[in-house]
C-alpha cells in the first residue's frame, strides 16, 4: 500500500467513524429540541436539509448529476417512494428519542442490518450461510422474548428497522449517488413539510419564531441530517463494505448507553432481549469478518 493509499484509507476510516458517532449521539441533539413536537422537528429537518445538501453537492461537483437524475421515470417514482419511507423513519426516530424511547430506537437499529440480510435472502436470493441464519434466529428470539415475557410489542423498534430496511432495498434498485438521492428526497418532501408548518402556524403550535435560539436549533436539524451522510459516503468509498457493516453497530450502542443513562425502564425481559440481539450482532460480525478474510486484497476499496 502506497503512502497516498494509506492516507486515503485513514481518511475514510475517520469519516466512517465520524458518521456513526454522530448518528449515535444524535438523540441528545433532538432531546434539546423538546420545545417543539416531533412533527415540527422533522419538517424543519427536511426543509433545511435541502440547502445543506445543495452545498454538499456543489462542493462535490454533483450538481450536474443531480439536475439529470430525475429524467428516468423509474428513478423519480422510486425516490418519491423512498422519500415517504424515510420521512416515516425520521418521524419515528425523532418521536422515540424525545419521548423516552431511546432504547427502542437503539433496538431498531440493531435489528435493521439483520433484517436487511433476511430481505436480501428472500427477495434478492443472496447466499445466507449458517452464521447469518443464527444471527437472524437470535434477533427473532429477542423480539419474541420482549413480546411474550415482557408483554410489550417493540413497535417503535420494528417500525424503524422495517422502514429503514425497505428504504435501503429500494435505494439499491436505482443507480443514484447517495447525496443526490437524499437531496431529491428532501426536495420532494419539502412542499408537504411547508404545508405542515403552515398548519402548525395557524394553530399556534409552530415554535420557529419563538426566538433566535429556537430558530437556530431547528435550522441545525437540517445540517445534522446532511453532515453525517457526507462522512458516511466518504467512508463507504474508501473502506470495505464489510468494515462499514461492522462499524454500523457503533450508533445503536451509543444510543443504548444514552437510553440507560437517561433512566429509561430496563427490565429482565429487556435484558434478555438485548442479550439475544447482541449475540445475533456478534454472530453477524463474525460472519462479516470471515467473508472479509476470504476477499482478495485488491477488493479492499
Amino acid at each position: 500500500m502506497t503512502a497516498i493509499e494509506s492516507h486515503n484509507q485513514r481518511t475514510a476510516l475517520a469519516a466512517g467513524l465520524s458518521a456513526y458517532l454522530i448518528w449515535g449521539v444524535i438523540p441528545l441533539f433532538f432531546q434539546v429540541l423538546d420545545f417543539a413536537s416531533a412533527a415540527e422537528v422533522v419538517m424543519h429537518r427536511v426543509i433545511w436539509a435541502v440547502p445543506a445538501l445543495g452545498i454538499i453537492l456543489a462542493a462535490a461537483g454533483k450538481l450536474r448529476e443531480a439536475a439529470t437524475a430525475l429524467r428516468k421515470t423509474r428513478v423519480l417514482l422510486t425516490l418519491i417512494a423512498t422519500s415517504l419511507i424515510i420521512s416515516v423513519n425520521w418521524f419515528g426516530f425523532t418521536w422515540a428519542v424525545t419521548n423516552g424511547q431511546v432504547l427502542q430506537a437503539s433496538l431498531g437499529y440493531y435489528i435493521n442490518p439483520l433484517m436487511s440480510v433476511a430481505v436480501g435472502v428472500v427477495v434478492l436470493r443472496e447466499p445466507l450461510g449458517p452464521w447469518r441464519i443464527a444471527a437472524i434466529v437470535l434477533a427473532t428470539l429477542g423480539v419474541l422474548n420482549l413480546i411474550i415475557a415482557g408483554g410489550e410489542v417493540p413497535w417503535v423498534a420494528l417500525m424503524l428497522a422495517t422502514s429503514f430496511t425497505a428504504y435501503g432495498y429500494l435505494r439499491k434498485t436505482v443507480a443514484v449517488d447517495g447525496r443526490v438521492g437524499l437531496f431529491w428526497e428532501a426536495v420532494i418532501m419539502t412542499p408537504f413539510m411547508l404545508a405542515g408548518l403552515y398548519w402548525l402556524a395557524t394553530t399556534g403550535e409552530m415554535h420557529f419564531f419563538d426566538g433566535a435560539y429556537e430558530a437556530a436549533l431547528l435550522i441545525s436539524a437540517g445540517i445534522v441530517t446532511a453532515v453525517p451522510l457526507m462522512f458516511y459516503i466518504i467512508g463507504a468509498r474508501g473502506l470495505r463494505l464489510s468494515t462499514m457493516g461492522i462499524m454500523q453497530f457503533i450508533a445503536p450502542t451509543l444510543q443504548f448507553v444514552i437510553g440507560m443513562l437517561g433512566g429509561e425502564p430496563f427490565t429482565t425481559a429487556h435484558m434478555v432481549t438485548f442479550g439475544l440481539i447482541w449475540a445475533g450482532v456478534a454472530t453477524f460480525t463474525y460472519s462479516q469478518l470471515r467473508r472479509q478474510g476470504r476477499e482478495p486484497a485488491t477488493d479492499a476499496k
